[in-house]
């Protein structure tokens, strides 16, 4: 049987080399107060304790906005390009971390403003099923 705690660290280790790609960090449960950088943040909110296992993790990938200019007016605007860029390479790191007993895929992707920061964040939600 697994943990959050394992499947937390599960995900850590599968986006570990992530950590060259982005000037923030990846962590486990939550971010840095007041962190205004590209940031990776794992968490797990539920597993079941009977196997096999179900269970739903987020991968929550942050990008400070950008400045960009709207009718002559400076305004912060997400930063779509370098989202999708980090997004497809933790899709791809996902697809390639294999572990016996165990599956996870993402199902759904989110986009959300953290408001009052200046950032926006894509919301991976991630599916287990543990055999073992």
């Amino acid at each position: 049987m697994r943990t959050t705690n394992e499947t937390n660290s599960i995900l850590f280790e599968a986006l570990t080399d992530l950590k060259s790609e982005i000037n923030g960090g990846i962590y486990k449960k939550k971010r840095p107060d007041n962190s205004e950088k590209e940031d990776i943040v794992i968490n797990t909110t539920f597993l079941t304790t009977t196997l096999p296992q179900t269970g739903l993790s987020n991968i929550n990938i942050f990008v400070p906005d950008q400045k960009v200019k709207i009718k002559g007016t400076e305004q912060k605007q997400p930063n779509d390009e370098r989202l999708e860029y980090l997004v497809s390479l933790v899709y791809d790191k996902l697809k390639a971390s294999k572990i016996e007993g165990l599956l996870l895929w993402p199902t759904h992707e989110t986009p959300i403003e953290e408001p009052g920061v200046g950032q926006h964040y894509i919301n991976l939600r991630i599916e287990w099923n543990i055999h073992k």
